[in-house]
């Protein structure tokens, strides 16, 4: 047996345990992940609503009303404090937008930054499309040509291979 394999072994249970003990496990916080909603109702309604336009930054393709992310929760944080404090939600939005990019929204706009990103899609599938109607043109089989009949001094040729072959005269 290699005595390499051995140390392999070893180095590989040695790694496992490591990686098992060493691996704190935590529960999450139960106070982290509470929000404390505005006071006034109707803002806390306007909080809510910009809540499902934005995108958590962690999960990507979540709103961060419904992401437990930390990152979500200080964006759903920082949505109250505008609003709190007498922010719009054009504003708001704007405010959270110019800090961390078109991306942070759930619906981007439409504008040159983001031109790959809605018309990409479309620009992939006419390639995908071209590709695949070149290559079913390049793959038809073509009709075959005819074959052109052999002369008598090749008949001849034929035969008299065909008889040594075969070791008959014919």
């Amino acid at each position: 047996m290699n005595p390499f394999r051995h140390l392999f072994v070893l180095l590989f249970v040695v790694c496992a345990i490591s990686a098992l003990t060493l691996t704190p496990v935590t529960e999450p916080n139960a106070q982290s992940t509470i929000d404390k909603p505005l006071e006034n109702p109707a803002d806390e309604a306007r909080a809510l609503a910009l809540h499902k336009l934005l995108r958590c930054l962690v999960c990507q393709n979540q709103s961060i009303s419904d992401s437990n992310a930390e990152l979500a929760r200080d964006l759903r944080m920082l949505v109250r404090q505008r609003i709190g404090s007498g922010d719009s939600d054009e504003e708001t939005i704007a405010y959270i937008v110019d800090r961390y990019g078109d991306w942070v929204l759930l619906d981007p706009p439409v504008k040159s930054t983001t031109y790959v990103l809605w018309f990409g899609p479309v620009g992939i599938f006419l390639l995908a499309l071209i590709g695949v109607i070149l290559f079913l043109r390049r793959s038809r089989i073509q009709p075959a040509t005819p074959v052109a009949s052999l002369s008598t001094e090749e008949e001849a040729k034929l035969k008299s291979m065909l008889a040594d072959r075969d070791g008959t005269d014919k």
